[in-house]
């Protein structure tokens, strides 16, 4: 699949933008990491979170096994930006999106690694620690958790990370 393939494809899905990238060039931050460990009270109680998804330098690893990447934005409007609850609705609509990349864009691909914004919520309360994922094909790992900074991305290939006072920008890869 080229390049102009996925552009194709990823034209008939609500992507604010996009870009493609080598993974060498993603840079690994133990800060990310600390943040989730200190700020997120996802940490440690999921299994899209670390340490679950593995150490910095495992996931580094994962990530750099492939040989392409793909970041996109899909942006939702709220009428209050401070409303959490409105806010966290939206993602629903980006994780719907994402599913019909994965599986529309990037099907041909058996070995890929999709990652997305926040952590997952599928179950009301994560088997982890105490069992296996229930929804391995549908769960995808934060970027944060991997210790990748979408703002250093955006910054790197002119992405709007900040979109407006009620705009929600959020954000998936994928690695192939």
């Amino acid at each position: 699949m080229t390049k102009e393939d996925i552009e194709k494809k990823i034209s008939a899905y609500p992507i604010f933008e996009y870009a493609f990238l080598d993974p060498s060039e993603i840079n690994f931050y133990q800060a990310v990491r600390t943040i989730c460990e200190l700020e997120c009270p996802q940490y440690g109680k999921s299994w899209s979170c670390p340490p679950a998804v593995g150490t910095l330098e495992e996931c580094k690893q994962r990530c750099l096994s492939y040989d392409h990447g793909f970041i996109f934005s899909t942006i939702s409007e709220v009428s209050d930006i401070l409303n959490m609850d409105e806010m966290l609705a939206t993602r629903c609509e980006h994780l719907e999106i994402v599913e019909e990349i994965k599986n529309n864009v990037f099907g041909a691909y058996d070995d890929k690694l999709i990652l997305t914004a926040e952590s997952c919520a599928i179950c009301e309360t994560c088997a982890y620690p105490d069992a296996s994922c229930k929804h391995q094909d549908k769960m995808y790992p934060c970027v944060e958790s991997h210790a990748i900074s979408v703002t250093d991305i955006c910054e790197q290939h002119n992405l709007s990370f900040l979109n407006g006072y009620n705009v929600i920008t959020w954000f998936g890869m994928v690695f192939f």
